[in-house]
């Protein structure tokens, strides 16, 4: 096969996998743009529909205030649960089974929410108001499960936040006890150091301690000489004479005489 032709199909298979890829990052791209987009407008159409809520629960009166307050209740009490098992998710992976209960306590809520908002609509006024204790019992009951649920998984994380405090803490006691034990080590070291030095000059150093110290008889000082007042040492210098002793003297024989 000619060389030629090889480069030519290697360029051709990177250029491919070069369009392949570029296409796979502008398909990615398009689809998190288009989720940040729906995210955006429906956490845009909540935040309406929240507001209209808290507008007719305070500016109408009778039954449909009271279907308002339901579902601004519902909404409330599921979307703050909801964050706060996310946020305690990313550090604590055993919430993912409490996930998965208020993933089943969702699908309630949605339900009931969906039913006041059709009884909103209802013209039949009368019939509203006599299901309202059981349009009531039934939010209580799906509000009460996501309370409990949100106080649990805040109250785990607030007991561990404490545990992890609290192993701190010791650590750092055991930790200042070494330094204050260590600082006041040094501080013998230092005072004893001190001492010997004190004790080093106050004898004169280790020189003198060496050649003896001044002023003794028989001992030379630092110019070689003996100290003042004190007769030299036979021994020790070298111009006196030798002695004599009884034994080596003999008797000086008389000269003739003629």
């Amino acid at each position: 096969m000619d060389a030629g032709l090889v480069i030519i199909m290697f360029a051709l298979v990177m250029l491919f996998a070069v369009l392949g890829l570029g296409v796979w990052a502008t398909a990615k791209a398009v689809g998190a743009a288009k989720r940040g987009v729906d995210r955006t407008i429906m956490q845009a159409r909540r935040t309406v529909e929240d507001t209209a809520l808290k507008a007719k629960s305070i500016g109408q009166v009778g039954v449909g205030g009271a279907l308002a307050q339901l579902r601004l209740d519902l909404r409330t009490s599921m979307r703050a649960t909801r964050e706060a098992l996310d946020e305690g998710v990313r550090t604590d992976p055993s919430l993912k089974e409490s996930i998965g209960l208020f993933q089943q306590l969702s699908a309630h809520g949605h339900e009931l929410d969906d039913e006041l908002r059709r009884m909103e609509q209802d013209p039949d006024r009368a019939r509203v108001a006599a299901a309202m204790p059981e349009l009531k019992e039934r939010t209580a009951k799906i509000t009460q499960a996501a309370d409990s649920l949100r106080w649990a998984a805040r109250e785990r994380a607030r007991r561990f936040a404490d545990d992890d405090l609290a192993h701190l803490s010791a650590q750092i006691e055991v930790e200042s006890g070494a330094l204050r034990d260590w600082a006041s080590r040094r501080d013998a070291a230092d005072d004893l150091a001190a001492a010997a030095a004190a004790w080093d000059a106050g004898a004169g150093g280790p020189a003198a301690g060496a050649q003896g110290a001044p002023g003794m008889p028989g001992t030379p000082g630092r110019s070689g000489q003996t100290s003042a007042g004190a007769a030299p040492t036979p021994a020790l210098d070298p111009s006196a004479p030798a002695p004599q002793y009884p034994w080596q003297k003999k008797s000086r024989r008389p000269e003739a005489t003629t």
